[in-house]
């Protein structure tokens, strides 16, 4: 390990843009697939999850998740998966982590809406008392379900709210699935007191982006990457320090951006814009949070201040309350000072 890498392993993180299901690693994933054996096509064996994970693009890579997602079939399931996710997380020294969780994807295969919430939060609950990491979710919508899941979810988030939710979004594709019709759903999670954090400009243009800030009142935009194709959205961006979810090698995986030497973060930085680096489906990628910090370094020609600098961001734009983004940044501070001494 590179002493970069090393550095970047025991630096304290927070990740604000990764998905519940999303985050299984291939051994939680080949443990569920064992137990569904003969009813998916998902490969038990953790050796064939890698082949199974290379997709062609975004449309194949929402088909794979979606056959993953049918793993997750009863209560016990999703209490494993949270809790396996959360293991995964500490190991990287992540103390804080808002987890998209699409609901809707579960109570609509049949696991009852009261014992997915008590599954979720149970395992929150643990994973704070056992392995140090504080766990909020977001709620999604998954676009591709349209109008119907949007209502669903918003009952989901505003009728049994668990303690854990903070936040209300929109996943999924975004081609054929415009932002504004979901301004109803948004409205009423807002008036709950959840905060807006929708997908957008990932594989549409700076529209979309446009769109979720003016229709979703989206106060983070999960991606982003397509706003440097527009100067007063980046201006607008900028100026109002509107945090961009970004997720370097989610981009590469799922064809959004060709290359990852055209990645646009660097753009993104230069621009004045808040960014956070985070790994999105980490397992189905092949990657993790600390890879993504690596990566973001390279592009950024990034020494140890400023991949500290880079995990502060997403303290500041998370919705951690204000003693805990305190805390959590004194202990990043201390982290590099130690390093240096």
């Amino acid at each position: 390990m590179s002493e970069l890498a090393g550095f970047i392993a025991g630096l304290p993180k927070a990740e604000i843009h990764v998905h519940h299901v999303g985050s299984a690693s291939p051994r939680v994933v080949a443990g569920l697939a064992a137990r569904h054996e003969g009813t998916s096509k998902v490969p038990a064996d953790p050796e064939l999850l890698a082949e199974y994970f290379t997709f062609q693009d975004f449309a194949h890579f929402i088909q794979v998740y979606l056959s993953v997602v049918d793993l997750i079939r009863d209560a016990e399931d999703v209490r494993m998966l949270t809790y396996g996710v959360a293991e995964d997380m500490a190991r990287q020294n992540i103390r804080y982590a808002e987890l998209t969780v699409t609901p809707y994807s579960s109570t609509s295969r049949g696991i009852p809406d009261v014992a997915f919430m008590e599954a979720i939060e149970d395992a929150r609950k643990s994973a704070e008392a056992e392995l140090g990491i504080v766990l909020r979710w977001c709620f999604d919508i998954p676009g591709e379900s349209g109008l119907p899941a949007a209502e669903e979810t918003a009952r989901l988030a505003l009728d049994l709210m668990p303690d854990g939710l903070v936040s209300f979004g929109l996943g999924g594709p975004e081609i054929g699935v415009p932002r504004p019709q979901f301004k109803p759903y948004f409205d009423r999670a807002r008036a709950a007191g959840l905060r807006s954090v929708p997908h957008a400009g990932e594989t549409t243009g700076p529209q979309t982006i446009w769109d979720a800030l003016r229709d979703l009142g989206a106060e983070r935009i999960g991606h982003g990457t397509q706003a440097i194709a527009d100067p007063v959205l980046l201006d607008h961006l900028g100026e109002h320090q509107i945090p961009l979810e970004v997720c370097p090698t989610s981009n590469i995986a799922t064809r959004a951006v060709a290359r990852i030497e055209d990645h646009p973060l660097r753009t993104m930085v230069d621009a004045g814009l808040l960014v956070t680096i985070n790994s999105d489906d980490p397992p189905m990628f092949g990657t993790d949070l600390n890879t993504e910090f690596a990566v973001a370094a390279k592009l950024l020609d990034l020494n140890e201040t400023g991949i500290a600098a880079l995990a502060k961001n997403t303290v500041k734009a998370s919705f951690l309350d204000d003693t805990g983004k305190a805390a959590l940044t004194a202990e990043i501070d201390r982290y590099l000072a130690d390093r240096r001494s």
